[in-house]
């Protein structure tokens, strides 16, 4: 269902169309070219298993590890060929109507239009407070994104409960949650009630984009909905096994210590572009920036001739052509950055 007001070339568009061989990667939020060695490693050590279908042990210990991460049941996880396809089923619930908090990342909404749900748009002004009273009483499922994509905006988890109603589903989606300094705060993906599903990612943190793995944490009989109508054998060995790597302690305490390095750069790279006079919104909790910039197209064409992607932001409802996101990213990478908007502003 795509009003005359909705642009789903808009809901569909990522960033990775923006950055092209050879460029510096400012539009892509993935940490890294590659996922780290040891991880390389295990998922190596698991090609000779290629040959046999995945078996239900081998699904079983993926959703044991998550539970465990998390403090839930086995039964109280739904593993993901990524988060995507999670968003994908959620038609399957059945709503009536869907109210999706912007600006945030549009694939909910696209799977859910192209179903032919009916969706409100609750669209957030800066800066990017969310205030429960603006869903319609109506609304049976609620989606929104914490920390939000692209404002790196993160929602007190109180406000978010806030959002329950009898009757309603809270989506939450947490792909940047391990990326937030600390013990992931504000995360609800502890909250065990039928009402909550949480979506989390491992493409980001763990630079797994090509693998697609995630998984949804809710009750299982929302699970068992969501899932109706899955192929057999949905995931592949590989991607249990990095499911099963990245839940492991070891594993969410080195996601921790990236977490710390990304909070730094972060602060280093938002006052090197406030020097430059952008408008950098803050706070920021997440490995991106959202950013405001005058003539902000043209200045992203100027960044792109210089070898430069970053990415636009008015495909995010809410926003203008004049603000663009930019992942968060080392000193030598901000340099170049800093230099080609030397030359693009001026």
């Amino acid at each position: 269902m795509f009003p005359d007001a909705v642009d789903p070339a808009m809901l569909r568009h990522h960033g990775d169309v923006e950055a092209r061989p050879g460029m510096v990667d400012f539009a892509v939020n993935v940490q890294g070219v590659a996922p780290p060695s040891w991880l390389r490693e295990r998922l190596a050590a698991r090609l000779t298993d290629l040959g046999r279908y995945p078996s239900a042990d081998d699904e079983l210990a993926a959703r044991t590890a998550v539970a465990a991460r998390h403090g839930r049941s086995p039964d109280e996880v739904l593993l993901l060929a990524g988060a995507a396809e999670g968003f994908a089923m959620l038609p399957r619930l059945g709503s009536r109507l869907a109210a999706v908090i912007h600006p945030s990342f549009t694939e909910p909404e696209l799977a859910l239009r192209e179903a032919g749900v009916p969706v409100t748009r609750v669209i957030l002004d800066r800066p990017y407070t969310l205030d429960p009273t603006l869903v319609p009483e109506e609304a049976d499922l609620v989606v929104l994104g914490n920390p939000t994509n692209p404002t790196s905006i993160l929602h007190p988890a109180e406000t978010i409960q806030a959002l329950r109603r009898p009757g309603r589903i809270v989506v939450v989606d947490e792909a940047f949650a391990d990326a937030v300094v600390g013990s992931e705060p504000e995360s609800v993906a502890g909250v065990s009630a039928a009402d909550v599903l949480v979506f989390r990612s491992l493409t980001k943190t763990w630079a797994l984009a090509g693998l697609r793995c995630g998984y949804v944490l809710g009750a299982p009989e929302v699970l068992a909905r969501l899932a109706h109508g899955r192929p057999h054998w949905p995931l592949g060995t590989l991607q249990l096994e990095a499911i099963i790597a990245t839940a492991q302690p070891a594993a969410v305490a080195e996601s921790r210590r990236y977490a710390a390095r990304i909070a730094a750069d972060r602060a280093a790279m938002g006052e090197r572009l406030t020097a430059l006079g952008i408008d950098v919104h803050a706070p920021a909790t997440g490995p991106f920036l959202l950013l405001r910039v005058a003539d902000g197209a043209l200045v992203r064409k100027r960044l792109a001739d210089r070898g430069i992607a970053v990415r636009r932001a008015d495909t995010f409802p809410g926003l203008g052509p004049d603000h663009l996101r930019v992942a968060v990213r080392g000193a030598a990478e901000v340099d170049r950055l800093i230099d080609a908007l030397n030359a693009a502003l001026w």
